[in-house]
C-alpha cells in the first residue's frame, strides 16, 4: 500500500539513485551493433555557490534526449565533468587562504551531490576534471602538437614543422610568406633563399620558425588587468573593464603565447555552413571572425623627406576612391614619425602623449569625442594625383588592417563627423544621396565627381576599380579578417603550465615522457609584481637548471575546455589522448547543449583544436559539434518588502503608496508566491526581529520583479530545496514546462503544484483508493488506445525537435483522459510509463518494477506509434434545426448520408422540434454537422 506522498517520493528517489549506481546502468561501452548518439552538456565551472534552479535547465533537456535515444535503441554517450581551472578559485585563495585545489575539490563534491539528486543518467566513470594532472597531461600534449605545426596555405591545412624546414632548406620562403607581414629578417628583407636559411644560426632559425608556428610566442599588445594580475582575452573585457570583477583593463606590451587562429578564419567560416547552430549563433561567430573583401591600395606620400615608403590602406569600398578627402593613420603607426613635418611636430607629439593615456578599449568604445592631428604630410590619389591630407586619430588602431584608412566623409558617418569637426572640405561623389548633413553608405548611387567611374552604379564599380589597381600595379584584391590571434598566456597560478623549456630565450618542447608538467605546490597566489604570474615567485621551479628556465605563465581555462569532449570517449587512456577506434566510433557530438555566453571563445577554440587535430591525422572529422542548442536563461523572480522610512515598520504592496517607503529585497525562500511568511522574515535578520507590519486582508503581499538570479537579490533558489518539497521528477518536468528551451523565462513556483498533481494522478492510475497496485490485463478500448498513441506520437516528435514544454502538456492531457476513462490496463499503462521515463525517471522506474520487470526501464523499447488508433471510426454530429443545435447523435463516419437522414428524421428529438412537419431541406456534411431546414 502506497500513496505518492512526500515520504514516498523521497523513498523512491533515494532507492533508485542507489540502485542505478549499484547496477551501473549508465555505464556505456562502444558497441558496433548499435548506432551511437553522443549527448553533451557544456561542463560547468564548479563555483562555491553551487547550483541554483536556473542551472539544471540544459542538463534536464540533455538528460531527456539521452534517455529517449537509449529507449530508441541507440548506444548513448552522456558524460559529465568539470571545467575546474580558473580565476575565481585563485581569487578565493588570495582572499581566504584556501588552496585552489582544495576549494575546487570541495565544490566538485557539492556539484556532484546536487546533480545526483536530479537523477541524471551520466556515466560518471568517464568524469574528467581539467585540473587533474592525468587530464592536463594531454592538454599539454595537444598544445605541443600545435606548437609543432604551421599552416600551409597551399594545402590549406596544418602540417608539421619538419615539412616547413624541408621547404626552407630546398626552396626558401618565397612561396610561403611570413604570416606576420611586419616581421623582417636581420637584413630588413622578408624572403630568403635555401643558402641563406642554411647560414642562419640556431637562434635565428627558431625565431623564423616562430613566425609560422600555430602556437607561437611574441610581443603583443595585451589586455592587462592589474587587479586580477593577468592578461585577459578580448571577450573577457567589457567596456574597458574585466568581465569578472569589473576591474580596469589597459593595453600593455608583453611576451605572450598566442594561437594562430587567423590562419583558420576561412575554414571556421565555411564550417558554419556544415553544422546545425542557430542563425543568431552563427551570426555572432561570423561577426567575430569579421571577414571583409576589398582592395589593398598603395598611396604615395609627399613629405619633407625625399624618400618615404608608400602608405598601404585596406578598403572594402574601392569604388569611393575619388571621394577620399583625407587619410587617417593610427597614432602608434611606425610611419608617423617619418612623415610628420617640422611645423606639425610639437602638435603631433602632444597628441601622441594624449593617446598613450587611452586604452585601446577606450578608443574603440569612444563615439562622442572627436580627436585628431594633421601630420603635415600628404597622400597622392593613385588615379587623379590629388593631394590628400594625412591625419592621425585615436579611432584608427595599428593592430587592425594596415593601421591606416582612406576617409570618405560623404559615405561614412565617422569620417563625416571628423571632417565637419576639423573643417575638411567634403567631396560629394553620390549626388542626391548625400544631403550635406549625414553620410550615406549606399552602394546603389550613380557615381559623380569620380573621373572614369562617372555614371557607374557603385556596387558595380568595386570590381572594376580593383581590376584597374592590379592593372597599374598600385593595389590588389585582398581578404581581411577582424579576428585577431588568440592570446593564450595567463598570469595566474591555477592553470596548466606551459610544457616548454627556455634555452637562450628560445622555447623548446619538453619530452612526452616528462608530461605532465605539474603545477608546483604553492601558497603564494599573488602576482609577482613584474607583470609575470604567481609562478614567477617560485624561483627554484622557474630556474630549475643553470641553462634552462620554465614559463611563469599558465594556459587559459579555454585550453582544457577546447577538447574535453574528446577525452570523454576514452578517459582512462594513459598512452594517448584517446584511442583512434573510439574516436572514430563516437565521432562528433550529436547534440551539444549550453549557454549562449560561450558563443565566441569556447566554441571557436574547440572548433580550432578539432580542425588542427584533424589536419594532423588524429581525427576523421573537423567540426566537433553537429548540433548546438543554447538554452535560455531562467531569471530570478525577486520579492520586495516596503519599509516605511525611519521606522522598522513594513507596509504591504497594495498600501505602499500611502507612505514614504524604501523597497528592500527579501529572500524568496520565505515568500509563498507573493505572501510573506512574517515569522520567517523576523528570524531572517536580527534587524527585523521586532518589525511590525501593515497588512492587506490579513496578509503581507510582496512586490516582485524579474531580475538575474543573484545572491545579492536574495532570489537564489537551491534546487535541493525544491526537490525536498516536491521531488526531483517534479522539478525536472516543471523546468521543462516553464516554456520553450531556448527562451528565457522567470522562475516561479506558482505552477509547480500542477506538475506534482499530474505525477500523483499518473501514480494513481496504477493503484486503487487504498494505495494497492491495481493493474488489469483486460483489452484496452479504442478511446484508451487513442489517448496512448496520441502521447507516443507527440512526445517522440517533441523530443526530436527539443520542444519539451509541449510534451509535459501532452502527458497531463493523457493522464486526465485515462483517469476519466478509469483506465488501469497494462496494455496502456506499461508503454505510457516508457514514454514518460525520459522525463520522470524515478517514478517510472518504480512503477516499472511494480509491473513485474526485473531489468531497468532504460533497457525497454520506446513504443511504436500506430496511426490506426488515431483514426476516428465515428463522429458525434450536432443536429441543428433552423440553425439551432437541438440534439447530438453518434454515427459511423462511413455511414451513407441517406441512412443517416432516415435515422435523424425518425429520432424522438427531431420529431419533437419538427412537430411532424416535412423539412424543406436536410443538409448533411460528413464528419461535421446535420442541419434541418423547416
Amino acid at each position: 500500500m502506497s500513496d505518492y506522498s512526500k515520504d514516498e517520493i523521497k523513498r523512491i528517489e533515494d532507492k533508485w539513485r542507489s540502485e542505478w549506481e549499484k547496477r551501473q546502468v549508465y555505464k556505456v561501452e562502444e558497441d558496433s551493433n548499435k548506432p551511437k548518439y553522443y549527448v553533451l552538456d557544456m561542463f560547468p565551472y564548479p563555483s562555491g555557490a553551487g547550483l541554483h534552479v536556473g542551472h539544471p535547465l540544459g542538463y534536464i533537456a540533455s538528460d531527456i534526449v539521452a534517455r529517449f535515444k537509449r529507449l530508441k535503441g541507440f548506444n548513448v554517450l552522456h558524460p559529465m565533468g568539470f571545467d575546474a581551472f580558473g580565476l575565481p578559485a585563485e581569487q578565493y585563495a588570495i582572499e581566504h587562504g584556501v588552496h585552489p585545489a582544495k576549494s575546487t575539490a570541495n565544490n566538485i563534491l557539492n556539484y556532484k551531490s546536487q546533480l545526483g539528486k536530479l537523477g541524471f543518467c551520466y556515466d560518471w566513470s568517464r568524469e574528467v576534471q581539467t585540473c587533474d594532472p592525468k587530464y592536463y597531461r594531454w592538454t599539454q600534449w595537444i598544445f605541443l602538437q600545435i606548437f609543432d605545426s604551421w599552416y600551409n596555405r597551399k594545402s590549406d591545412k596544418a602540417e608539421r614543422i619538419t615539412t616547413l624546414t624541408w621547404i626552407f632548406e630546398n626552396e626558401g620562403n618565397a612561396e610561403h610568406p611570413f604570416p606576420n607581414q611586419k616581421f623582417r629578417l636581420p637584413n630588413g628583407e622578408t624572403t630568403f633563399i635555401p643558402n641563406e636559411w642554411k647560414a642562419f644560426n640556431q637562434k635565428q632559425r627558431q625565431e623564423i620558425l616562430m613566425q609560422y608556428r600555430l602556437a607561437y610566442l611574441a610581443y603583443t599588445d595585451v589586455n592587462w588587468c592589474e587587479a586580477l594580475g593577468t592578461v585577459l582575452a578580448n571577450d573577457e573585457v567589457i567596456n574597458g573593464v574585466s568581465y569578472r570583477g569589473g576591474f580596469p583593463v589597459v593595453k600593455k606590451q608583453m611576451r605572450q603565447w598566442s594561437l594562430r587562429i587567423t590562419e583558420y578564419a576561412d575554414r571556421l567560416l565555411k564550417g558554419l555552413d556544415e553544422i546545425d547552430f542557430s542563425d543568431s549563433m552563427k551570426e555572432i561567430q561570423r561577426n567575430w571572425i569579421g571577414k571583409s573583401v576589398g582592395a589593398l591600395i598603395d598611396f604615395e606620400l609627399k613629405t619633407e623627406k625625399s624618400v618615404v615608403k608608400n602608405l598601404k590602406v585596406f578598403t572594402t569600398r574601392p569604388d569611393t576612391i575619388f571621394g577620399v578627402d583625407f587619410m587617417v593613420v593610427a597614432p602608434e603607426h611606425d610611419i608617423v614619425k617619418e612623415i610628420t613635418s617640422k611645423e606639425r611636430k610639437e602638435e603631433v607629439e602632444k597628441y601622441l602623449k594624449y593617446v598613450e593615456s587611452r586604452s585601446e578599449i577606450d578608443r574603440m568604445a569612444e563615439v562622442k569625442k572627436i580627436t585628431g592631428c594633421f601630420t603635415g604630410a600628404y597622400a597622392i590619389n593613385p588615379f587623379n594625383k590629388r593631394k590628400i591630407e594625412v591625419w592621425i586619430s585615436e579611432y584608427v588602431l595599428a593592430g587592425y588592417g594596415t593601421g591606416a584608412i582612406m576617409a570618405v566623409p560623404c559615405g561614412d558617418e565617422r569620417d563625416h563627423k571628423f571632417a565637419k569637426h576639423f573643417n575638411i572640405p567634403i567631396t560629394n561623389i553620390i549626388g542626391s544621396h548625400y544631403n550635406g548633413t549625414d553620410a550615406n553608405p549606399t552602394k546603389e548611387a550613380i557615381l559623380e565627381n569620380s573621373d572614369f567611374l562617372n555614371g557607374m552604379v557603385m556596387h558595380k564599380a568595386i570590381d572594376f576599380v580593383i581590376g584597374k589597381l592590379e592593372e597599374k600595379g598600385i593595389g590588389k584584391r585582398q581578404v581581411n579578417f577582424k579576428m585577431r590571434d588568440a592570446g593564450w598566456s595567463r598570469q595566474r597560478y591555477w592553470g596548466e603550465p606551459f610544457p616548454v623549456v627556455f634555452r637562450d630565450d628560445i622555447p623548446y618542447p619538453i619530452n612526452d615522457s616528462e608530461l605532465p608538467l605539474t603545477l608546483p605546490d604553492s601558497n603564494n597566489f599573488k602576482s609577482s609584481g613584474t607583470g609575470e604570474g604567481p609562478l614567477a615567485n617560485l624561483k627554484d621551479w622557474i630556474n630549475f637548471s643553470p641553462n634552462a628556465k620554465r614559463d611563469s605563465n599558465t594556459m587559459p581555462t579555454h585550453a582544457g575546455a577546447a577538447w574535453y569532449f574528446l577525452r570523454y570517449m576514452d578517459p582512462h587512456n594513459e598512452k594517448e589522448f584517446a584511442n583512434r577506434t573510439k574516436l572514430d566510433y563516437w565521432n562528433q557530438v550529436d547534440v551539444y547543449i549550453g549557454g549562449s555566453e560561450h558563443a565566441v571563445a569556447h566554441l571557436l577554440y574547440s572548433r580550432l583544436w578539432v580542425k588542427i587535430l584533424h589536419d594532423l591525422g588524429y581525427l576523421n572529422f573537423d567540426e566537433p559539434f553537429k548540433k548546438l542548442i543554447n538554452q535560455g536563461m531562467i531569471t530570478g523572480s525577486s520579492r520586495f518588502v516596503y519599509r516605511i522610512r525611519e521606522t522598522n515598520n513594513f507596509v504591504s504592496f497594495g498600501l505602499r503608496n500611502n507612505y514614504e517607503t524604501d523597497a528592500l529585497h527579501v529572500d524568496v525562500n520565505i515568500v509563498n508566491d507573493l505572501e510573506l511568511d512574517i515569522e520567517a522574515f523576523k528570524k531572517w535578520k536580527p534587524d527585523f526581529a521586532n518589525a511590525e507590519f501593515i497588512l492587506e486582508d490579513g496578509k503581507y503581499i510582496c512586490g516582485s520583479a524579474t531580475e538575474k538570479i543573484s545572491k545579492s537579490y536574495f532570489n537564489v533558489v537551491n534546487p535541493d530545496e525544491v526537490i525536498d518539497k516536491y521531488g526531483a521528477d517534479t522539478l525536472r518536468m516543471y523546468e521543462m514546462f516553464l516554456g520553450p528551451l531556448e527562451q528565457s523565462k522567470p522562475w516561479s513556483t506558482s505552477g509547480i503544484d500542477g506538475v506534482y498533481k499530474f505525477l500523483r494522478r499518473f501514480w494513481n492510475l496504477f493503484h486503487d483508493n487504498l494505495g494497492n497496485l491495481n493493474v488489469s490485463d483486460a483489452e484496452p478500448t479504442n478511446e484508451e488506445l487513442k489517448a496512448l498513441h496520441k502521447a507516443i506520437k507527440k512526445v517522440e516528435y517533441d523530443i526530436e525537435h527539443f520542444s519539451f514544454n509541449t510534451s509535459v502538456s501532452e502527458f497531463m492531457i493523457c493522464a486526465n483522459e485515462l483517469s476519466s476513462l478509469k483506465c488501469n490496463k497494462r496494455a496502456i499503462l506499461e508503454p505510457l510509463t516508457i514514454v514518460l521515463a525520459a522525463y520522470a525517471p524515478h517514478i517510472t522506474e518504480e512503477l516499472w518494477e511494480k509491473l513485474g520487470h526485473a531489468d531497468s526501464i532504460l533497457n525497454a523499447k520506446y513504443p511504436e506509434f500506430k496511426e490506426e488508433y488515431l483514426k476516428e471510426s465515428d463522429f458525434e454530429y450536432p443536429i441543428s434545426i433552423n440553425g439551432k443545435v437541438r440534439a447530438k447523435m453518434n454515427f459511423a463516419l462511413d455511414m451513407p448520408v441517406s441512412d443517416m437522414e432516415k435515422i435523424v428524421m425518425a429520432s424522438e428529438a427531431v420529431q419533437k422540434w419538427t412537430e411532424g412537419k416535412a423539412p424543406k431541406k436536410v443538409i448533411i456534411v460528413p464528419g461535421r454537422i446535420v442541419n434541418i431546414v423547416l
